[in-house]
């Protein structure tokens, strides 16, 4: 049986260039997606995605697998203490740039079921719809669209 994969597509209006450094820059991540991604983004690298309350909390941790900078990044994401069967699930995340738009793709495969996928679903929405708020307003929308029922 293959693993429950979500794959979203979002059309920025932002280089390439702009929305790489708003995914893998801890300060700038922590603006729009409640979580600080943190790393040296280099291949075999362990990255974290931090709260951004000061605790230093990781949420969510893996590896990055691969870095084709600005273009694509690939690494494993799990909860920190989280061992599953299969292993961690994994997020990809391509980049195409054609000329004042940049169109994002983040894939997040190998979920362990469908309720993961659903998950994943309404999660990628949110922070993705932030995301190119953020880009093309230089702000955040004005609540966390995580939390909206």
């Amino acid at each position: 049986m293959t693993a429950p994969t979500h794959r979203a597509v979002v059309y920025l209006r932002a280089t390439p260039e702009r929305v790489w450094h708003a995914l893998t820059n801890a300060d700038e991540s922590g603006l729009y997606w409640g979580h600080r991604n943190v790393s040296t983004w280099l291949p075999g690298a362990p990255w974290e995605h931090r709260r951004t309350d000061g605790s230093g909390t990781a949420d969510v941790a893996g590896t990055v697998e691969a870095v084709d900078r600005p273009h694509r990044l690939v690494t494993t994401w799990a909860g920190p203490d989280e061992r599953r069967p299969g292993g961690p699930s994994r997020v990809t995340f391509d980049l195409d740039g054609w000329q004042d738009l940049t169109r994002l793709t983040v894939t997040h495969e190998d979920l362990a079921d469908e309720a993961e996928r659903a998950d994943a679903e309404r999660g990628w929405a949110a922070v993705l719809s932030n995301l190119k708020t953020y880009l093309e307003t230089g702000h955040p929308l004005p609540q966390p669209p995580w939390l909206m029922p």
